[in-house]
């Protein structure tokens, strides 16, 4: 990735300014102060294995993270994650969702926007982009996928809420060549009030699954059918109906979702369908919560710049390489890590 600075004055390494980052935010560092803090206590065989002669001061990383180019650092950091997305019913399933970070939030500036790729299957994430300030969420998908390779997105399932049901996006999902499964709610009051009218009493139901958590049962079936032809949405191929059941304290209340995907029902029958739909909601927990709590993203005071987007970024990396490292506990993960800086330098270079 291009290096900002002015080449005469460079006296740390990009890549290794980067690396001392990566392994400090694995040891929990959560700003600019604790990385440098972190940077300063490691000895002069482990700044050369990370390709440093000297450790970088808090000053440096504050004036450097402030002004990279995000794109491209998202997308080398997107590398490692890409090669080992695993398979969910034989496709890669890719869930993407956006999050405000809120803690960069200044009186002159909103706070940055990023929307983030997950895979199901390993919890790395793949890819990431910034919402322009003048625009939202929705084109900001489309621009996410125009940034993966063109043959990557290749026989993929992207997942997204509600709000990225547009006509567009179906459209350059399936351009890519991969499928898309859509929530259909209200700002599809035409489409949605449509699909309510379908005889889903006579659809047989495709699959059924019930699970026992937190002193409470949940079932969950789901009815499939193909797409009418009045769908109207590019590549659409079947349409489903997902009941969800929650049992607790007597109570028995039911939400009902309706779903559009161009997959077909040999691809995807109810039961595989019903698997990626309840794999997107994983980034809420896998991904988003993880940078709020576990790393306390939205009390960051890291505000100036590009800053905020880099630091979530290292964190991403860090996520992706602890999932791929066998950890389901951040956390604790964090914990391990911090209690000796060679684990840490381990895992940035092996993983």
């Amino acid at each position: 990735m291009p290096d900002p600075r002015d080449p005469r004055g460079v006296r740390y390494p990009l890549v290794g300014v980067l690396a001392v980052a990566v392994c400090a935010v694995l040891a929990g560092a959560r700003s600019f102060a604790a990385i440098g803090e972190r940077a300063l206590d490691l000895e002069q065989a482990q700044l050369a294995a990370l390709g440093l002669g000297r450790a970088p001061e808090e000053s440096t990383l504050r004036k450097l993270f402030a002004r990279p180019d995000t794109i491209a650092l998202d997308r080398q950091l997107a590398v490692l994650a890409w090669t080992r997305i695993a398979h969910v019913a034989g496709r890669r399933v890719i869930a993407i969702d956006g999050k405000t970070v809120r803690g960069a939030r200044t009186a002159h500036a909103a706070a940055p926007h990023l929307v983030a790729a997950l895979d199901h299957a390993t919890g790395v994430v793949p890819r990431q982009h910034a919402v322009d300030t003048k625009s939202n969420e929705i084109p900001a998908l489309r621009d996410l996928l125009a940034g993966f390779d063109p043959t990557d997105l290749h026989g993929c399932v992207i997942t997204a809420d509600a709000m990225h049901t547009q006509t567009d996006t179906a459209q350059a999902i399936v351009e890519a060549g991969a499928d898309y499964v859509l929530t259909v709610k209200g700002n599809q009051p035409r489409l949605l009030a449509d699909m309510k009218t379908l005889p889903w009493a006579a659809v047989p139901v495709g699959s059924t699954s019930t699970e026992h958590a937190h002193g409470r049962r949940v079932t969950r079936t789901i009815k499939a059918i193909d797409a009418p032809a009045w769908v109207g949405f590019p590549g659409a191929a079947q349409v489903a109906q997902l009941r969800r059941t929650v049992t607790s304290n007597g109570k028995k209340p039911v939400e009902v979702v309706y779903l559009i995907t161009s997959a077909t029902h040999a691809l995807a029958p109810p039961a595989v369908l019903a698997a990626w739909v309840r794999g997107h909601w994983a980034i809420e927990d896998r991904l988003h919560y993880v940078r709020d709590v576990t790393f306390a993203q939205d009390d960051s005071q890291v505000r100036v710049g590009r800053a905020p987007h880099v630091m979530a970024s290292l964190r991403n990396a860090v996520i992706g390489l602890l999932r791929l490292a066998g950890w389901d506990n951040i956390a604790k993960a964090l914990r391990h890590h911090a209690r000796h800086p060679d684990r840490a330098i381990t895992c940035a270079l092996t993983c």
